[in-house]
């Protein structure tokens, strides 16, 4: 537990001492396909402790993997905040409710484009500016493409922390663990060959402590 809240907190804050922005941007993909339906109540948890990290001037959106994740349309909450605490609070209970409606009435996906959602994230983030970017992906890693969609093309990660958070095994890995493994090797090396830095996170055991 420790290391989640080391983890997150290093990725949310933006060090002092640096140059240009200093504010704070976090993208979060969620999986809904399969039994990760069943996981939004923790990807709830999350995005709330999320928006306790954030403040003025920061940005967050959510948005849902889907089958074409490329694409706005899957966002599901999204706010920049402004420079009064008081409008930042405000921010924050829409936000929430916004992701609370969704948890409720979610229905599985039938792919997952993590690519796709990806490359959404940066330019959304590339768009706002933020000093510090963050990409968060509550998914097992599994790219499920529907025929016809491509997603052979290299990322543009250089000044991007990209956080996975809750990689569950499937129940093909309990078979073969090196399934599991090597997503977690593929997705590694894509991202830092990218230029982003990348770390997994699958302790979120007492994060309603956190809240």
């Amino acid at each position: 537990m420790k290391h989640l809240i080391t983890v997150l907190v290093c990725a949310l804050v933006a060090s002092c001492g640096q140059q240009g922005p200093q504010n704070t941007g976090v993208y979060m993909l969620l999986d809904t396909s399969g039994t990760y339906r069943e996981e939004l109540d923790k990807a709830e948890q999350i995005i709330r402790y999320t928006l306790s990290r954030l403040g003025e001037t920061d940005t967050f959106a959510v948005a849902r993997i889907d089958t074409g994740s490329f694409s706005e349309k899957d966002i599901i909450a999204k706010a920049s905040f402004d420079d009064r605490p008081s409008a930042v609070n405000r921010q924050k209970r829409v936000f929430a409710q916004q992701v609370a409606d969704f948890v409720d009435s979610a229905n599985s996906a039938p792919y997952t484009d993590i690519s796709g959602g990806i490359l959404q994230a940066v330019e959304y983030l590339n768009e706002k500016g933020t000093g510090h970017k963050t990409i968060l992906i509550f998914s097992d890693l599994k790219e499920d493409l529907e025929e016809g969609y491509v997603r052979d093309f290299d990322l543009e990660l250089g000044g991007f922390e990209v956080i996975a958070l809750n990689v569950t095994k499937l129940r093909s890995d309990n078979i073969d663990p090196r399934e599991y493994l090597g997503r977690l090797e593929n997705w590694q090396g894509r991202v830092e060959k990218a230029g982003g830095r990348w770390s997994v996170i699958n302790d979120l055991d007492g994060l309603d402590g956190l809240l």
